[in-house]
């Protein structure tokens, strides 16, 4: 061992030691270099594969896009071709193109109409013939033949060539009602009836109709609905229909048979066929389904005048519901005096009906 350490000592023996470590460094030196760039290579390789990524994920959502823009593009394409075909229909004078009248369109509306602030304006439209100055004479208590200058015309043919207004005999009841022209006539086309007569101001239309649609009904019921125009189906002339019906149940056993019986059955299957009616007209012309009141003009004006109605169909509940919209569509959330007035008067009309 001395002889080992004396070796050490010698010159000799300090140069076998320095490069033995200037090896080691060089290793160590070429080692890390190697472990750098093989880093750096899969660094690289990492930075290659995720911009081939993000580049295939780009072409991708750009050929979705060109995709969607193609298939909105012809979807409008569509629309414009469908929309001239329609506009070359209208100017044909097959169809009539909707129109929203203006702001001033229906202020001028408003005033030629006497529309009143305060007031609930009933709208009556239908057919010629159908019975509309009946009906609002029998609201506001009053035959046809009355001597009262403010009852309506009534005729067999159509009596009311301009819309006329008609306030209720208690001036307390803050009420007007509208005797609109009879539709149908070769005055006035279907598609135009709405607008021509302003029915976009009033607050409730009743619609009187037959055991068929007319085109002017439908025409009434799709403007009520784009409006946000409360709308009531209503079959007037009930009784006559039901004793038409009740006839043709008779037959040659008129004698036979229970009046009483014979006349609920009567009923029964005029209520039944008069719905089903009616549900199969609003399907046909996809509008959404509603109720039709079977009414007869005696009736109502027997509950107005707190007398006992021969045979109510459907008048109670068609004064309610009618009595119920003027009173919570006019009554706004901060409970003026007028509004109060207007409930108090609805209220009030409807007790001396009888009404709920």
């Amino acid at each position: 061992l001395a002889s080992w350490a004396a070796v050490a000592m010698t010159p000799i023996g300090n140069a076998n030691w320095y490069i033995e470590d200037t090896r080691v460094e060089q290793e160590r030196v070429l080692a890390e270099r190697a472990r750098r760039k093989a880093e750096d290579s899969a660094r690289r390789n990492a930075e290659a594969r995720r911009c081939a990524e993000e580049q295939a994920r780009q072409a991708k959502l750009e050929q979705e896009k060109a995709l969607a823009e193609k298939a909105v593009a012809e979807k409008a394409a569509a629309e414009a071709v469908a929309a001239a075909e329609e506009t070359k229909k209208a100017f044909k004078g097959d169809i009539k193109p909707v129109i929203t009248p203006t702001l001033e369109e229906l202020e001028a509306t408003k005033k030629r109409l006497g529309y009143k602030t305060g007031y609930f304006h009933f709208a009556v439209a239908g057919t010629s013939g159908s019975g509309k100055s009946s009906l609002i004479n029998a609201f506001r208590g009053l035959r046809n033949g009355s001597n009262d200058p403010s009852v309506g015309k009534t005729g067999v043919t159509e009596t009311t060539s301009t819309i006329t207004r008609y306030r209720d005999p208690n001036e307390a009841i803050p009420f007007a009602w509208y005797d609109i022209p009879g539709a149908g006539t070769l005055s006035v086309p279907d598609a135009e009836y709405f607008n021509v007569h302003g029915l976009y101001i009033f607050d409730c239309i009743i619609v009187l109709m037959d055991i068929r649609f007319t085109a002017t009904d439908e025409a009434i019921l799709r403007n009520c609905a784009r409006f946000q125009i409360p709308s009531y189906l209503v079959r007037s002339k009930s009784l006559q229909h039901v004793e038409n019906v009740m006839r043709d149940m008779l037959g040659d056993d008129e004698e036979e048979k229970d009046d009483k019986a014979c006349m609920d059955e009567a009923v029964e299957k005029y209520v039944t066929e008069t719905r089903a009616s009616v549900a199969d007209n609003l399907a046909k012309a996809e509008l959404p389904d509603q109720r039709v009141y079977m009414v007869d003009i005696d009736n109502i004006f027997k509950i107005v005048k707190r007398r006992k109605p021969k045979r109510a169909i459907d008048e109670y509940q068609l004064m309610d519901d009618l009595l119920s919209t003027a009173r919570y569509r006019r009554i706004k959330p901060k409970r003026s005096p007028q509004s109060l007035l207007f409930s108090s008067a609805a209220s009030a009309l409807a007790r001396s009906c009888g009404v709920p």
